[in-house]
């Protein structure tokens, strides 16, 4: 055929033929259905067809003349040729040729699914597209569920039509694209039934941070336009690749998506799809179950390798599947370079911090790490774009690719519904824009005219606090900073900033707190999880198994859950070592979890009471702290990250210790299996007076300063009374570090220090450095920084 171009006759170097999308389609229907990749069949037409199709209806000098000395900032004339445009094109006449190769490529494609008719999806593919420095996706027009051949001929009229939308016209414009260069290519390729089950977007790369070794995976029910569009908050996923290119089941995390709604088949041939509404108890389960995640994960390593090898270096893809709710089948129908992280240059790291904070105005999924304010501006419909002023902070429901002209004004972009590859987020990151997207109800909590600062620099979430705030902006070249002898290890709270502290100059994390990722991504007292049946308040009961529903039961939810926590941590700064302390929760936090308050005492001063090992091996919390161990073996056995360490906090006695360690093996960690290290914290005077008879029975120290000084000087840390007199810089408390480092250094164990001494005071840092500790574990802002100042400090030492 002349016009036509089945799957199987294209390749990567057809671009200019049938535009990015079909030749990527081409490519991996080529390559790599051979490596377990489905790729439904299909074909294009090619950019001569385009041609051939102006040229038959004498269009190419009307929309030359039209477009000629167009203003695209003028919103008004742009509108006005785009739909001109746009109309001229889709009423004209199909070429009866290029009709007839339509109609028989179709017909083939029925017969070899033997269906009729067949269902297919109709797409634009420009002749420019989806290359790594310019994305034409979401610029022209898609369609699904067209089915026989008149609909299909005229559903590629549209196709045709669609170069000329407002955005494209823009966008060409923008990217220094002329016009009448650019062809487009309508791809017709057979629909999986994700209207029976799901469908959605992955990365080969973290969108936010441009960490390189995960695959994160969005979904949401029904067809798969929903998550492009953000009309959905989907479900999110993490997989780690290097593990998982080793057989382990490297999932690293997820996060529950609202999915209220999906996109289905409908009779009507004028509406082919319709949105209906997701039942309330399908909403809190995930649309894809973890060997679902994990062969996507595998599809995303398999399409990624391929197309490096191609482009001769690492090439991050952004791709589509779709799940076949007939055959349970997994499907890829698109996949494109991704287009922002890769052409970033990571040797500069940008830190953007909020100087001050006021009254949360909204909240929602963050992209792109920075701050902005502006004035807010609430826009409901696309019609309404040119009230926008530069500068000025867009707040809408949602976007889609008609705002794309007036998105590039904006200091930064909030919406109420979609998730971080939505339309929004996805235009936001090209931008280089700070956005806030599935907030909920942004439109209404935040005053149109008023003064925002938007903030997507806090990990997770974005918040859009009311007024002008201040925040600092700090820019390091961290190709040129040399690595010190003493290893700067990090203090790592939550797994929300992982990827983005990892991209810091490290050497590992010195304390991850267990605590943190059970109040903040759990939230439940693990006695209420084992005990559920014996909770008196039914709220309370009905708010566990509600948390705990997408994990099946509350026992998988609180181990899973917790383990995912700790694998997303330990998977971004792998293969270095990450120390996570077990949980070091006092009886009054505890207290505070839901469900806590029965079993936990009441203590005059919990700093000093039911805390640390003597909590462990206790018949009050054995059982909950073996959910601890069970969490901990799923991250080194089955996800691979072995480079976990463990460290027990607040271990009064080496009687103690022992019997803490020795229940940890009956429980499967036993200390010196499979390379497992486990240290003690150092933040007892007699962890210093006893180090000999600790160190005989642990893998090393880390300091705890804040709890040492406490101890020490006899100062309770939380009273405002005495605070003067607490002092880590007093010289008893150096003598402290000083012994406890040189018994580690005579033993030969590891010492390091995770207190919040080094980064509030160099003098220690320096101290420490001079006495010859193995490792200072820093709060993330001040790592840099310090590093610096290490370097002088040994530089100086080894002078002398």
């Amino acid at each position: 055929m002349k016009y036509i171009r089945f799957f199987e006759e294209l390749g990567l170097a057809d671009v200019a033929i049938v535009g990015g999308k079909n030749a990527s389609l081409g490519e991996m229907y080529n390559k790599l259905t051979g490596k377990g990749i489905k790729i439904p069949n299909g074909f294009a037409t090619t950019a001569d067809a385009y041609w051939h199709y102006l040229e038959h209806n004498k269009l190419k000098d009307e929309i030359a003349d039209t477009l000629a000395g167009l203003d695209t900032h003028d919103m008004n004339k742009l509108a006005e040729c785009g739909r001109h445009l746009r109309s001229i094109i889709a009423h004209a006449a199909m070429p009866e040729d290029l009709e007839a190769e339509i109609s028989q490529a179709y017909t083939l494609l029925m017969q070899q699914y033997d269906e009729q008719p067949l269902a297919v999806s109709v797409r634009s593919s420009a002749t420019a597209e989806d290359l790594p420095e310019a994305s034409f996706a979401g610029q022209q027009e898609s369609f699904l569920n067209v089915r026989d051949t008149s609909n299909v001929v005229e559903h590629i009229k549209l196709v045709y039509a669609s170069l000329f939308t407002n955005r494209a016209i823009s966008y060409r414009v923008d990217k220094g694209f002329d016009h009448m260069k650019v062809a487009l290519s309508a791809g017709i390729q057979k629909m999986v039934r994700s209207d029976l089950a799901s469908a959605g977007v992955m990365f080969s790369i973290d969108t936010e941070t441009g960490f390189n070794d995960a695959v994160f995976i969005t979904g949401s029910y029904g067809l798969g336009e929903n998550v492009v569009q953000g009309t959905v908050r989907p479900d999110e996923a993490y997989v780690f690749k290097p593990l998982l290119k080793q057989g382990y089941k490297a999932l690293l995390g997820r996060t529950l998506g609202e999915k209220a709604q999906k996109m289905i088949y409908s009779e009507s041939q004028k509406y082919p799809t319709k949105n209906v509404h997701v039942a309330v108890e399908d909403q809190r389960v995930y649309c894809l179950n973890e060997d679902e995640l994990l062969t996507l994960a595998n599809y995303a390593v398999i399409i990624e390798e391929h197309y490096s090898q191609l482009a001769g270096h690492l090439q991050p893809m952004d791709i589509e599947w779709a799940k076949d709710g007939v055959s349970g089948e997994l499907f890829i129908v698109q996949a494109r370079p991704e287009t922002v992280h890769s052409q970033r240059d990571y040797h500069v790291i940008e830190f953007y911090r909020m100087k001050e904070t006021s009254e949360i105005l909204a909240q929602g999924k963050s992209v792109g790490g920075k701050i902005a304010s502006g004035r807010a501006r609430i826009i409901k419909d696309v019609s309404q774009i040119e009230e926008l002023e530069p500068g000025e902070v867009l707040v809408t429901d949602m976007t889609d690719p008609d705002w794309e002209p007036i998105m590039k004004s904006a200091a930064a972009i909030v919406t109420n519904r979609g998730g971080r590859t939505c339309h929004a987020a996805i235009i936001s990151r090209e931008l280089g824009l700070p956005a806030v997207v599935g907030t909920g109800s942004g439109t209404e909590t935040i005053s149109d005219g008023d003064m925002v600062t938007v903030s997507c620099a806090e990990g997770e979430l974005g918040y859009v606090y009311a007024g002008e705030l201040a925040f600092t902006l700090d820019t390091v070249n961290v190709g040129v900073l040399a690595r010190p002898e003493t290893k700067i290890m990090m203090n790592v709270g939550t797994p929300d900033r992982a990827f983005a502290f990892s991209a810091i100059p490290n050497d590992g994390v010195g304390l991850a707190r267990l605590e943190f990722i059970i109040n903040n991504s759990i939230g439940i007292h693990p006695n209420a999880i084992l005990q559920i049946d014996k909770i008196i308040d039914s709220r309370v009961r009905r708010e566990i198994r509600k948390r705990a529903e997408p994990y099946g039961s509350p026992v998988d939810f609180y181990v899973k859950k917790l383990a995912e926590g700790v694998a997303t941590i330990a998977a971004a700064f792998y293969p270095k070592p990450v120390i996570f302390r077990m949980s070091d929760f006092k009886s009054n936090e505890y207290a505070s979890l839901l469900g806590g308050s029965g079993f936990e005492p009441s203590e005059e001063n919990p700093m000093i009471g039911f805390r640390g090992a003597s909590r462990y091996y206790s018949d009050a919390f054995r059982e909950a702290f073996a959910l601890e161990c069970r969490a901990m073996r799923l991250v080194r056995e089955e996800k691979g990250l072995k480079n976990v360490c463990l460290m027990l906090p607040f271990t009064r006695t080496p009687t103690e210790g022992r019997k803490v360690l020795d229940l940890m093996a009956e429980l499967g960690l036993k200390r010196g299996e499979d390379g497992l290290q486990i240290y003690v914290m150092c933040e007892i005077p007699a962890n210093v007076i006893a180090a000999d008879a600790f160190l005989d029975i642990f893998d090393g120290f880390s300091i705890g300063s804040n709890d040492l000084t406490q101890l020490t000087l006899g100062v309770d840390r939380d009273s405002t009374l005495v605070a003067h007199v607490f002092d880590e810089r007093e010289p008893v408390m150096l003598e402290m570090f000083k012994m406890a480092i040189n018994a580690c250094k005579r033993r030969g164990k590891y010492i390091g220090i995770c207190g919040q001494a080094p980064s509030d005071y160099p003098e220690i840092a320096d101290f420490l450095v001079r006495q010859g500790i193995e490792s200072m574990s820093l709060n993330p802002d001040s790592v840099l920084e310090t590093t610096i100042r290490i370097l002088e400090v040994e530089k100086e030492s080894r002078l002398t």
